[in-house]
């Protein structure tokens, strides 16, 4: 992906406040079958050693998951992890929240496992659950992928080096990795329609980067086209096509993005936020505010200060 892009994608995390959370993982040797439900919106399946079959609800075919891979869990309900060889009968695993199953694992020899609960505001489970598959496969043997395995070493070094200050190490190599997992996935698959497919799509860069860096400017279909060097009815199909939704609609759900942001974090004043956006008064851009969020600006700002 080209710089900019990153960028973006990075200006999108913040602010989605999208967090990568380490939640456990399990060391075992031989035959092992892991069954759980799934609780959180997004989830990802590390393989840090050996090889394991992944298989989901509402997906017809498993995962074949290699040491460095990644699977991407989108709004899926259980999970099914089968892995390991030799003789006998599989040693039936149970999930657990904390890492023992982990501190005297050996790469050479185990199978081993880790997943990462992600952390996703509202905004940021409406744009990942339309920008993700039901079950993605991020392959650590792909060019792009190089960060993504040195992270993950790095990752379980801390899980199980019991080290000053390794709570902190964790939760910074969870939220890199999820990044590089996006990255490479970006890189490997065909996207569905959404934020992360638009991102990447250079005819389109221009408007987008319009839209991303000047928010309150007075963009309508004539003047995104004309930064796309396209007619407008192909930029409104492309557009469409890729994001899954019409310019203008985008244009003004990243306004309301930009504004979740300022008044959870800020303490902007109501009118000038609105006129930072682009809209004409503040009672225009707080109508627009509670047709997207159902709340008003400032019943949203009490609600995320309390």
């Amino acid at each position: 992906m080209a710089q900019v892009v990153n960028d973006q994608l990075s200006e999108v995390f913040d602010l989605v406040k999208i967090r990568g959370l380490v939640s456990g993982g399990f060391a075992s040797r031989g035959p092992w079958v892991a069954r759980a439900p799934i609780e959180d919106p997004l989830k990802l399946i590390a393989m840090v050693s050996g090889r394991s079959r992944l298989t989901t609800d509402g997906v017809d075919e498993p995962i074949e998951l290699e040491p460095g891979d990644v699977a991407i869990l989108n709004n899926r309900s259980w999970i099914e992890q089968e892995g390991g060889t030799g003789g006998g009968a599989r040693t039936e695993i149970l999930p657990q929240e904390d890492f023992a199953r982990l501190a005297d694992a050996d790469r050479g020899t185990d199978d081993v496992v880790i997943g990462i609960a992600v952390d996703l505001n509202a905004a940021g489970r409406s744009l990942l659950s339309q920008a993700l598959p039901a079950l993605g496969h991020v392959r650590a043997s792909a060019a792009t992928a190089t960060n993504l395995r040195g992270n993950l070493d790095r990752l379980f070094d801390e899980v199980t080096g019991d080290r000053i200050g390794s709570a902190f190490a964790v939760g910074q190599y969870g939220q890199l990795l999820l990044l590089d997992v996006l990255r490479a996935y970006v890189d490997q698959c065909e996207l569905p329609p959404g934020w992360l497919r638009l991102l990447t799509d250079e005819r389109l860069r221009p408007a987008l980067s319009l839209m991303h860096t000047e928010p309150a400017g007075r963009w309508g279909l004539r003047e995104l086209a004309n930064a796309a060097g396209m007619s407008r009815t192909s930029f409104a199909v492309r557009f469409r096509t890729l994001a899954g939704q019409p310019p203008l609609t985008y244009l003004n759900r990243w306004r309301m993005l930009l504004a979740q942001r300022a008044l959870r974090d800020g303490d902007v004043q109501i009118g000038s936020l609105a006129v930072e956006l682009g809209y004409a008064s503040e009672s225009a851009f707080s109508t627009a505010f509670k047709r997207e969020l159902g709340e008003s600006p400032l019943r949203y700002r009490q609600r995320h200060r309390q």
